[in-house]
């Protein structure tokens, strides 16, 4: 499964941004796709992901009431619509899917990643 995703740029805080993932192939069974997130000097950190069966639906603290993760499966897409963007939200994102739908918020877990998409918040 190859993943491209795509909406980075350069915001000032309090904006919105919107992005998207989408595998090369069909999904099945139990899958999971999820985004996570790399600033500088730090760990990637878990931001939320999706499951395609159910539709369950994590998110990191540092995020809820303020990302929405959805899918269209349809379109074998993730997006991620981001609000009321903060200046510590500065990263590269990366979109990230697996077959399985268990700790969804770790990254070891996931076996396809996206080639990231960077995410500037200016204060």
């Amino acid at each position: 499964v190859q993943l491209q995703a795509s909406g980075g740029g350069l915001v000032p805080a309090g904006e919105s941004l919107r992005l998207s993932c989408v595998a090369s192939r069909r999904t099945f069974g139990s899958y999971a796709m999820g985004w996570f997130r790399q600033a500088p000097g730090k760990e990637r950190d878990f931001v939320a992901a999706i499951t395609w069966n159910g539709g369950a639906i994590r998110y990191a603290d540092s995020v809820k009431g303020r990302f929405t993760i959805s899918k269209d499966v349809a379109k074998n897409t993730v997006n991620l619509q981001m609000n009321n963007l903060k200046p510590e939200d500065t990263a590269v994102y990366y979109c990230a899917a697996k077959y399985s739908t268990i700790d969804l918020s770790g990254p070891l877990t996931y076996d396809y990643w996206g080639q990231g998409t960077q995410v500037t918040v200016s204060s």
